[in-house]
């Protein structure tokens, strides 16, 4: 996408906004398919779920973590065949919506989840394949004691069929990635070897890295999982491998463009006010504006360029000192009605930031492709979600 794209973007449908480059997508996707080879790709829609259609042909599963992510997968008539119904939290009528629509697989992530999935199969007289998550030490998952437990009675109503593991986001430490893959392989062959060929499956989150700021290194952004490709590979020769990813996929494909509101000077400091803020925009490490992302300065459709760059802090527009975009931008003589575009932007930010703060305007999202541009969502009105029901 280009400074021009994003100025029509800008005059026809006003900021703040997002936009996906599904083109981007779909790229991004194919890089890491052929990194994988012939290995199971899942993504996880909590990333971002306004990418589910241009994604769907692109990837195996993907991974759902809530009856409202069920329900969007619904309404976007995703196959049930590609779901993996996961997540920390699950009641017997979530369990039973998941079944109905015929869920491929659903995680569980306690005893109790289990029994749950049990008597829901027993309800609804519909098998049950389960992945038991095992725990990475946090609230999630369960421990070895509990799955063995677990796998030692069978049900007649459930198949588990194996393990479901993520230990986090944004790690950089690939060593420990091969080491905890190693780790898992064992426990699933040798659960295999004692419980039946039934239990085959891995589900695996690497909870891949990827970069944000300007002193970050781009050169590669798929290095990451180049550096884990060769385990992959051979876990795959273990047992059913599938691999999951959310941001690692979906960061490059996402900008959110915001314009100049107001510019001012006080203490010794310059302040560019923008349309949007920490409402919108939400990257895994920002931490107050200290470090900045990669951000676009452009005027009627032209990158500003020229003349001599000031610093200035970059604020959105709610009351709350908090909200600090960037502390320190460099920025060629910002004018009122300029647009700044923040790029990587496609994983978590549209779904993640504290967007219902102060009542703002939730942005309108567009998706490009083929230098087409698609309005996904209008603008919506969030006063309307922040008041008593009449």
């Amino acid at each position: 996408m280009n400074a021009e794209v994003f100025n029509t973007i800008k005059n026809e449908y006003s900021t703040p906004a997002f936009v996906f480059d599904e083109d981007e997508l779909l790229s991004r996707a194919g890089s890491i398919r052929q990194i994988l080879g012939g290995i199971s790709f899942c993504y996880s829609i909590k990333a971002n779920p306004f990418l589910i259609p241009a994604a769907d042909v692109a990837v195996d599963y993907f991974e759902v973590c809530s009856p409202g992510e069920l329900a969007i997968c619904k309404a976007l008539k995703v196959s049930p065949e590609k779901i993996i119904y996961s997540g920390v939290h699950k009641e017997a009528d979530d369990i039973e919506d998941a079944l109905s629509y015929g869920a491929a697989v659903l995680t569980a992530e306690s005893l109790r989840h289990y029994h749950l999935i049990c008597d829901a199969s027993a309800r609804l007289k519909k098998h049950a394949k389960v992945l038991l998550r095992l725990t990475s030490k946090n609230q999630f998952g369960m421990s070895l004691e509990d799955i063995e437990t677990i796998l030692e009675k069978s049900d007649e109503n459930v198949t588990v069929i194996g393990l479901h593991y993520f230990a986090g986001t944004g790690r950089k430490q690939a060593k420990k990635q091969i080491e905890e893959l190693g780790m898992l392989t064992d426990i699933v062959c040798r659960f295999k070897e004692k419980y039946g060929d039934s239990f085959h499956m891995l589900e695996y989150g690497p909870g891949l890295p990827y970069p944000y700021f300007e002193d970050d290194d781009f050169s590669d952004t798929l290095m990451p999982l180049k550096n884990i490709s060769e385990a992959l590979s051979s876990v795959s020769l273990k047992c059913s491998l599938s691999v999951e990813m959310g941001r690692f996929l979906a960061s490059s494909c996402g900008y959110y463009l915001t314009s100049i509101c107001d510019l001012k000077k006080s203490s010794d400091n310059n302040w560019c006010i923008t349309d949007g803020g920490i409402n919108h925009v939400n990257y895994l490490g920002q931490m107050m504006g200290m470090k900045v992302p990669v951000i676009s300065h452009l005027r009627d459709g032209a990158e500003v360029t020229g003349g001599m760059k000031e610093n200035y802090s970059v604020c959105g527009s709610l009351c709350t000192t908090n909200d600090m975009l960037i502390r320190s931008f460099a920025m060629n003589d910002p004018k009122i009605g300029d647009l700044l575009v923040f790029s990587n932007i496609g994983a978590y930010s549209v779904t993640e930031a504290p967007a219902l703060f102060l009542s703002r305007t939730l942005p309108c999202i567009l998706a490009c492709r083929n230098g087409n541009i698609r309005l996904l969502r209008k603008s919506v009105e969030s006063w309307k979600i922040n008041i008593q029901d009449s």
